[in-house]
């Protein structure tokens, strides 16, 4: 049987409707501390959503939990999206599980030879990371995302798992950027 996605997991996503609401009821059961940071569509290239270009907008908050990284979403903007595929707008729900790529592209392929469709995809501009959302949702119940390594993105999660790190409870929300 061919390997799903390399490696494992390294982070697991919702979609959330209130971002601090979210974040509070993560705090209360002791994950934290979290960042935030305000992505809006200038930060990405090639964006596309269901094969058509589109833009990506978002407030996401980040944390770690164990060897896991939470990820909290909130979308921005009108646009369909592909967070919202899942995840019906004022509903928090699980949404993805991400894994670092080595070859993302032949990845995709595989993942598309297996009858799975890609969702959306799109880099971090100035040439940075390359991602994709393949919709495993009709087989695992939620979205897979693939994204290619990248030292600065591996350096920003390396600093939130640090943190989280015998974290004492102080300064439980932090901004990025």
């Amino acid at each position: 049987m061919k390997q799903f996605a390399s490696g494992h997991a390294m982070q697991s996503a919702w979609v959330v409707d209130d971002l601090d609401a979210a974040v509070d009821s993560w705090l209360k059961v002791g994950v934290g501390p979290f960042f935030f940071v305000e992505y809006t569509a200038e930060l990405f290239e090639n964006t596309t959503y269901r094969g058509s270009p589109s833009p990506i907008s978002m407030k996401i908050a980040l944390a770690q939990a164990g060897d896991m990284q939470i990820e909290l979403i909130e979308p921005t903007g009108e646009q369909k999206n592909i967070y919202r595929d899942t995840v019906p707008e004022g509903t928090t729900a699980f949404h993805h599980l991400c894994y670092w790529s080595d070859d993302i592209d032949a990845e995709i392929a595989s993942l598309v030879a297996q009858g799975y469709e890609v969702a959306a995809t799109g880099q971090v501009a100035g040439g940075g990371a390359t991602f994709a959302y393949v919709d495993t949702s009709p087989v695992l119940g939620h979205m897979t995302e693939l994204l290619t390594y990248s030292d600065d993105i591996k350096g920003l999660f390396d600093m939130v798992a640090a943190a989280s790190i015998d974290w004492d409870g102080s300064d439980p929300k932090r901004r990025l950027g």
